[in-house]
């Protein structure tokens, strides 16, 4: 599928076939190719818990709204944006220097000043945590729905939830926000999608 195929046929769905899993495979593909997406010295503070047992996805529903997509999609991701992931203690960010030092961008006693330029980008206060996290997830999630959508599948993103019920109820650590739920799967047989409504133009997006 081409690329303005993928932009066009992209939509978010509210009907999925309850009965047609996703493959596990298959979705650790879509999560890596969207791993591909973006982010600032490449720190990528995003992370997922997969949602597919029933009883947590019921539990899930119960603090979104009552959405049905939440228990009918095979799938739901819970969509985290680490606030702290610009600290030299996460393995991601440890990860991140070890390559830019084998790739040649940076030496290795420049660890000490990378850590200091990303604590004053990034960690300086607790908007630019703030900012920082929901930026760069937000890249992620777009790349991942894209993703979804170049193998054949459906998504919806979802920020009608009650966040700090959903923090609580699976467990996630103060550090993360959540920006986002995302269910992914197959369109319900039978289901028409309607027209993409109205999208601003050219003129419409520039401002003087």
């Amino acid at each position: 599928m081409e690329f303005p195929q993928i932009l066009e046929k992209r939509r978010a769905v509210n009907y999925f076939d309850p009965n047609r899993d996703v493959d596990q495979k298959l979705l650790e593909k879509i999560i890596e190719q969207a791993g591909n997406a973006p982010s600032s010295y490449n720190l990528q503070p995003w992370k997922l818990k997969v949602i597919r047992d029933m009883d947590r996805k019921t539990a899930l529903r119960a603090l979104a709204f009552d959405q049905p997509k939440v228990t009918e999609a095979p799938v739901v991701l819970i969509v985290l944006a680490d606030r702290e992931g610009w600290k030299q203690e996460k393995p991601t960010v440890e990860n991140v220097f070890n390559d830019f030092v084998a790739s040649g961008k940076m030496q290795t006693e420049q660890k000490e000043w990378f850590s200091g330029v990303t604590q004053g980008l990034y960690g300086r206060d607790e908007m630019a945590a703030q900012a920082f996290a929901n930026k760069n997830t937000g890249l992620f999630a777009m790349s991942l729905m894209y993703a979804v959508t170049a193998n054949g599948l459906e998504s919806h993103p979802m920020d009608g939830f009650d966040l700090q019920g959903v923090r609580k109820e699976f467990n996630i650590p103060d550090h993360y926000w959540i920006p986002m739920l995302i269910a992914i799967g197959y369109l319900n047989p039978g289901t028409e999608i309607p027209p993409k409504g109205w999208r601003q133009s050219y003129s419409d997006i520039i401002i003087d």
